[in-house]
């Protein structure tokens, strides 16, 4: 199964690497992302909202566009409640770092990235209170364990829809109707799940979406933001910077209304025009269909690796219970060595270590030398697959010393 008729874009790189590191930044991009940033670039130009003239306009009309693709994407209802940000981790900070105060209780999962943990325990000095819920050895939550930690004082729950490192997908709308059932606000980090699984801010109850333009969505670099859920009051959260935003100029205040609020300072324009192309394209082949693509082919790199001699796969191992994203390690190997022989010898470009997410390889097991990450796309096919399990099965033949 292929949505991609076309074989190029493939994954394949100019120099004949192939490319396995889509949960860090997807590559290649839809052909419409760089001729959308181009066009802006030669034909417009101009700051969106700072001037009257027909090229801020067309700035302007361009952002905006944007923002109703990202609102449709995501069934929200007034694209107004959008605001952009460079990217998930500043998107995050905005929510974290701008709406809870000390005596604030917060509930997180054992398989969050360092995105939320950081600011997490930054805060944590700060007075307010944190639990960390543990999820089982393949990343999984049970929302029942996350229900027990919940205190009168909760104020927000922050869940990792899926995981960076293993891939393995947490329960969102079972954790939803938690947060409905006790009155807690929920903030969800969609950064490997935006592109990937459908998800629908009204039908899963989410109060804040924060997703980035760079991974499945297969925007530009430079991209992303949050989304205000219906039940959120802007008020409770203050702006994480003030400062220009074209709007009631002649006051020296803050705009208190969406999204001005939180869009100080001259905006990405040219990323978000190229990120307002790839959501088109992303619209056109369906985010379902490409999501069953991404089963298909990770249950077939799942096959081939349980295969090989000495390989470890952590997280579910069931395509249906993950994004395309697997960790695994070989016997005998770092996954720092292991990662630098695929690279060198084999062309095969991936991502060894921690991943950023300490916690999560401590919940799997893997901390602190960590894993390698082979993480799929839509431009995959399964000779790209083929050839990393063929690599693997080399490496593992070899007697080390």
């Amino acid at each position: 199964m292929s949505l991609i008729k076309d074989n190029t874009p493939s994954a394949v790189t100019p120099d004949g690497a192939i490319y396995f590191d889509s949960a860090a930044t997807s590559w290649p991009k839809p052909p419409g992302v760089a001729a959308a940033m181009l066009d802006y670039l030669e034909r417009v130009g101009a700051n969106p909202g700072r001037s009257g003239h027909r090229a801020s306009i067309e700035a302007g009309r361009i952002m905006y566009q944007t923002r109703e693709l990202v609102a449709e994407t995501f069934n929200c209802n007034d694209p107004m409640r959008v605001a952009f940000t460079l990217n998930i981790t500043q998107a995050i900070n905005l929510v974290l770092q701008r709406l809870l105060k000390p005596g604030d209780h917060v509930l997180t999962s054992s398989m969050e990235h360092n995105s939320v943990m950081r600011p997490l325990r930054a805060l944590e000095h700060e007075g307010v209170e944190l639990n960390c819920v543990a999820c089982d050895v393949e990343g999984k939550l049970n929302p029942v364990d996350l229900e027990k930690l919940i205190l009168p004082h909760t104020r927000l729950i922050v869940l990792n829809h899926a995981s960076n490192v293993s891939g393995t997908i947490l329960p969102l709308r079972e954790v939803a109707e938690i947060t409905r059932k006790h009155n807690i606000l929920l903030l969800v980090d969609a950064a490997q799940t935006a592109g990937v699984l459908p998800i629908d801010i009204q039908a899963d109850q989410i109060d804040f979406l924060t997703f980035t333009g760079h991974k499945s969505l297969y925007g530009p670099t430079g991209t992303g933001g949050v989304i205000f859920g219906e039940r959120v009051d802007i008020e409770m959260v203050r702006p994480l910077t003030r400062g220009g935003t074209g709007s009631r100029s002649e006051r020296e205040e803050q705009p208190d209304f969406l999204p001005d609020r939180f869009e100080s300072g001259t905006q990405n324009v040219v990323g978000l025009a190229g990120l307002g192309a790839s959501l088109k394209w992303l619209q056109e082949l369906g985010i379902s269909e490409l999501r069953l693509q991404e089963e298909e082919l990770c249950a077939y790199l799942l096959h081939g690796l349980k295969g090989i001699p000495g390989i470890t796969i952590y997280g579910p191992k069931e395509s249906i219970q993950q994004t395309a994203t697997v960790a695994i390690n070989l016997a005998g190997y770092s996954p720092a060595e292991l990662g630098l022989i695929l690279d060198d010898e084999y062309g095969i470009l991936c991502r060894a270590g921690l991943h950023c997410a300490p916690a999560a390889h401590r919940t799997l097991g893997t901390f602190p030398t960590g894993s390698v990450r082979i993480s799929l796309g839509a431009f995959h096919q399964k000779r790209d697959i083929d050839s990393v399990l063929q690599a693997l099965q080399n490496i593992s033949r070899v007697n080390k010393p």
